[in-house]
């Protein structure tokens, strides 16, 4: 039986183009995670999904660290793509997915190939802004938070 939605990772990338720290913890505030070094606008915090991953890796036939794609978080059991406009619980947070992360030269630099088999079907992630702040851990439950409509729809 497959593991709940989770958060399976958590990367922070404390200087510009520096490495991805994994950490445990982690803050989310209003302006993204505490102690990354990109903060601020409609892309505070950059997700990927695990088993999106997975498969491109299987594709490729070469094991790349998920770190690699530099994003901040890894989910497992959710769907990324076609997201936009949507809210992701994350323990007790809440991320609006505001739009598709689309790979970049790093991606190719890592690994050839890998930037255009993540460009395919919202591969390579997406980014979201933060409505709710608080503290995340590996491990938190992930859930999509219904639209209004579908939640006032009768049964």
């Amino acid at each position: 039986m497959p593991a709940p939605p989770h958060l399976a990772a958590i990367w922070i990338k404390r200087v510009t183009r520096g490495p991805m720290d994994p950490v445990t913890i982690a803050t989310l505030d209003t302006k993204g995670l505490l102690g990354n070094a990109n903060r601020g606008g409609r892309r505070q915090v950059t997700l990927i999904s695990r088993e999106r991953w997975n498969t491109v890796m299987a594709t490729l036939g070469a094991p790349v660290a998920p770190s690699t794609r530099r994003a901040n978080l890894m989910v497992s059991g959710v769907d990324l793509e076609k997201s936009r406009g949507r809210v992701l619980r994350v323990g007790a947070t809440r991320l609006r997915i505001n739009g598709e992360t689309r790979p970049c030269w790093q991606m190719e630099e890592a690994q050839p190939g890998l930037q255009a088999a993540l460009d395919k079907r919202w591969g390579g992630g997406a980014f979201a802004e933060v409505l709710a702040a608080g503290e995340i851990h590996v491990g938190d439950s992930v859930s999509w938070e219904l639209p209004l409509l579908d939640a006032l729809a009768p049964g």
